[in-house]
Parts: C-alpha cells; structure tokens; sequence
C-alpha cells in the first residue's frame, strides 16, 4: 500500500468531497490544515484512501472492491506487524464498506456492548452520530448569564493550559495555527481555568466545536456555557456549528440536545485496537 506524499493529497479529493457524513477531520489533512497520513491504493488514480488526522480519527473512502487494497488494510487494522502504538477511530464511506469490512474482520470484531474495557481487541464498532443545528431552538434554550464562572476568549495562556483528552493541541499542528485559523472561549472559575470550547476543524462556513472540561470542574453545567460562547460566536461571524460524537458518550450527546442540535445520521465507527 502507498503512503501518498502531501503534494499528492489533491488526487483524493474527488473521493472525499461527495462524501455526506461529516469529514471535516479528513478535509484538514486532504486539504494539509494539519499533518495527517493518506494512503492510497494507487499513486496516479487513487480509487480508494486511507485519512488518518493525527489525532487518530480516521476514514476509508472510495472503491470497497480493490483486493489488494483491502488485503493490506486488513492486516493494517488489526495491527499485524504491531506498529501501531495507539487506538484508530475509522468511519468508512459509502455504506458499502460495512459488508466488506464485517467479512474482513470476521471473528476479530465485536460490538462496543460486548467490549471489555480490561481486554484488547482488534476491532470495536461503535456508532457515531451527526447533528444538525437548530437556530432557533438553540436561541429558547440558551443558557443564561452565570456568575459561577467568567467566560473569556481563548488567549495563548489558556491554550497552553488546558489539559485533558479533547484538546485543541490535538487539533492543530501548532498555536499558531490555531490562532490564526480557528477560535476557543474558556471559562475561568475563581480564577482557574475549568472548560474550553474551541473550533477543532474549520473549513468554510462550517466550524466543528470541540469541548473540554477539567474533571473536577464537570456536571456543573460550565461545558454548556462556554459552548454557547462559540456557538454566539458562530452565529456572529455566519459560521454554521458542526457537532458530532459516539452515541456511545452520553455526556457530549446529551449536551448537543441542550444546545439545539438535532441527530440526525447515525453511522459505524470503529475502533481500531493495538
């Protein structure tokens, strides 16, 4: 299989841009807002690819029919020759990989239901969920002013401060990048830095939030405060606000619910395992 160099990556774009479920992540590395991976079945004419974002989302597109390009992802997913040192998370498109990619994996694929949390396994499907957003019920739900905790546009200090799984450090290659590209608001709490809500991918008119909250500082309603702020910020600036997440993590659905986004596509998303 072919590692596409990135004077390559407008070769697959033709495999990307029809795609419907939400690709924003594989766009940043296609069209290099950030540095990714791209593999391709064929150099010249690429018919199907591989985007890894480097955060280790990922996604399979094109032709699901290319025996040798889905013999090496097979080997690839399931982490034959052990190089891959962290989890994947892979959305295929069209539909028509579900089929292949349940025959590749066979016995090596479990559903998220069956995982066990204390045992490594190749292949986990899940479900990711797209939203759309809803102005105008976003506007009759929106969280009023709190004095427990004072929002503030996202500043070098607060980038570099914020810690946890979902940060913008693992969205952008660099702080410049992202201050010159994207935007984030936190929310300090007596001083302390507690939620960060920033665009982790941003490409046109769509800005797609990212949120993190410091674990001691969580169920306190502060994700949805400083979410608002970004979300303001998009209805300002006429962005339109992208969210998607696992069904699986009922903390970011439900709070998607609390800020008028609606579901709207549910589609496999698998973990890759190491």
């Amino acid at each position: 299989m072919i590692l596409l160099p990135p004077t390559d990556y407008q070769k697959v774009i033709d495999l990307i841009h029809p795609i419907e479920i939400n690709n924003l992540f594989a766009r940043s590395v296609v069209e290099r807002h950030v540095t990714g991976k791209i593999y391709v079945d064929n150099i010249d004419t690429p018919r199907a690819c591989y985007v890894l974002h480097p955060y280790g989302m990922s996604l399979l597109a094109g032709n699901s029919q290319i025996t040798a390009f889905n013999d090496w992802f097979r080997s690839y997913c399931l982490n034959a020759d052990q190089n891959r040192q962290s989890d994947e998370w892979m959305q295929a498109y069209p539909k028509d990989w579900d089929k292949v990619l349940q025959v590749l994996f066979g016995e090596h694929m479990i559903t998220s239901a069956a995982s066990d949390p204390n045992r490594s396994t190749n292949v986990v499907l899940n479900t990711r969920v797209n939203f759309a957003f809803d102005k105008t019920k976003y506007l009759q739900m929106k969280p009023a002013p709190t004095p427990k905790g004072k929002v503030v546009r996202t500043d070098h200090q607060l980038y570099a401060a914020m810690q946890g799984s979902v940060v913008p450090q693992y969205f952008w290659d660099d702080m410049d990048s992202f201050f010159e590209h994207g935007v984030g608001f936190s929310l300090l709490y007596d001083g302390d830095l507690a939620a960060t809500a920033y665009a982790s991918f941003v490409h046109e008119h769509q800005l797609e939030i990212g949120i993190e909250t410091v674990e001691r500082f969580r169920d306190k309603g502060f994700a949805k405060q400083v979410c608002a702020a970004l979300i303001d910020y998009c209805l300002e600036h006429n962005y339109e606000p992208i969210w998607s997440c696992r069904l699986e993590n009922t903390g970011s659905y439900h709070l998607a619910l609390k800020l008028g986004f609606e579901p709207t596509l549910h589609w496999s998303y698998y973990r890759l395992g190491y």
